[in-house]
């Protein structure tokens, strides 16, 4: 859209974004071309538990409440 030299609120109205959110895109694109606007994967802060200690979690879930003397749920 930017190469084909769309206006700021042309492709935020196509997109259904703010114009500002455009402009950063624009700004990144035309300091770094195509690959700044690229997904740099998902944000947040890294997992807290690895991979054993999810497995752990899973098991338990797993069990369900009644396990755990929550004999009314299921």
């Amino acid at each position: 859209m930017f190469a084909a030299g769309m206006s700021t609120s042309a492709v935020a109205v196509r997109l259904r974004v703010t114009r500002q959110a455009v402009n950063g895109w624009r700004r990144a694109w035309q300091a770094d071309g195509t690959a700044a606007l690229l997904s740099k994967g998902p944000g947040g802060s890294a997992p807290k538990l690895d991979e054993g200690q999810v497995a752990v979690l899973q098991a338990e879930l797993r069990r369900g409440p009644a396990a755990y003397g929550w004999d009314d749920q299921r």
